[in-house]
């Protein structure tokens, strides 16, 4: 039974799946044309509250990764359980947080003890990454240092991420990093732009370090999206969604997600696109609409 045709969108789709699971049937869950990774909780009315649960209920749909940004801080036993899950599952893991801090001046400084900081997370990140098979870590660059010239900032930050990226490199791990809004979320953060995050992992010139582009943050600081993935497109590894405003499920704001999409597919774009959203309705009515949202914005 295939679930990838428009006939077996909303509520029929979960209901199908069900039937033939009841009936020892094999199920095939429907194909997407992009790699979207939900995240942990966002399901978990339909599936239960068990990650592994979640997990299956995720590949049921037709989902072929996962994102979770707390993963570091799971007991190691839960990440192993996790991981096995998604080995049978086929399923892909996605970014975790390596490093990211919203209040202190982290990557911009040259203070050595900071410095060891970011060197122990990166390390801790490498055997997170190899006990969960991820390929992305997320890195935020911590705050501005308004004492500092910002020419200044800008080279502490690439000499901490060259000296983190050598770590990466020999464990096959990439940071990637994350420019955020400071208008909304994140107010007094070094990292805010595409085009400075594509100046940095220039300059650092690794194969470890990348970009990260959050299509919501992007939205609210400089817009223009479509030409900064295209200008920014050698350094892009991993993208992340949300509409906005509310940073929801694509089709709940002004962001046109269904034209991205189709943006990333002619640019034959095989990575992750991470669900970094919640969901504008509750319970699983509210589940139900972000398949809906990705179904449509998938065509």
């Amino acid at each position: 039974m295939t679930l990838g045709r428009r006939e077996f969108f909303g509520g029929a789709a979960v209901a199908a799946v069900a039937v033939a699971r009841l009936a020892g049937a094999a199920v095939q869950p429907r194909r997407f044309s992009l790699n979207y990774a939900p995240h942990f909780g966002m399901f978990r009315h339909s599936a239960g509250d068990d990650p592994v649960d979640q997990l299956q209920f995720m590949a049921d749909q037709g989902f072929t990764a996962l994102e979770d940004n707390g993963m570091g801080a799971r007991p190691v036993k839960q990440q192993e359980r996790i991981a096995a899950r998604m080995r049978r599952l086929g399923m892909t893991m996605g970014v975790f947080v390596a490093h990211a801090d919203f209040r202190a001046v982290t990557f911009a400084s040259a203070d050595p003890a900071v410095r060891q900081r970011l060197l122990d997370d990166i390390r801790a990140a490498v055997t997170i990454a190899a006990r969960v098979d991820a390929a992305w870590c997320t890195v935020v660059p911590g705050c501005v240092d308004r004492r500092l010239a910002p020419e200044y900032q800008a080279a502490n930050v690439i000499d901490n991420l060259k000296r983190c990226a050598e770590i990466c490199e020999t464990a096959g791990l990439v940071m990637v990093l994350e420019p955020l809004n400071t208008l909304r979320d994140h107010p007094g953060l070094f990292l805010t732009k595409i085009p400075q995050a594509y100046m940095i992992c220039e300059a650092v010139n690794s194969a470890s370090c990348a970009i990260l582009d959050d299509l919501y943050h992007q939205q609210i600081t400089e817009g223009n999206l479509i030409p900064n993935i295209d200008a920014a497109w050698d350094r892009i590894a991993y993208f992340q969604v949300g509409d906005n405003p509310g940073r929801k499920e694509p089709g709940t704001g002004e962001i046109n997600y269904r034209n991205i999409f189709r943006h990333l597919r002619a640019k034959q774009y095989k990575g992750l696109i991470g669900m970094e959203h919640g969901n504008s309705l509750p319970d699983r009515k509210g589940e139900q609409a972000v398949i809906d949202a990705y179904i449509r914005c998938d065509g």
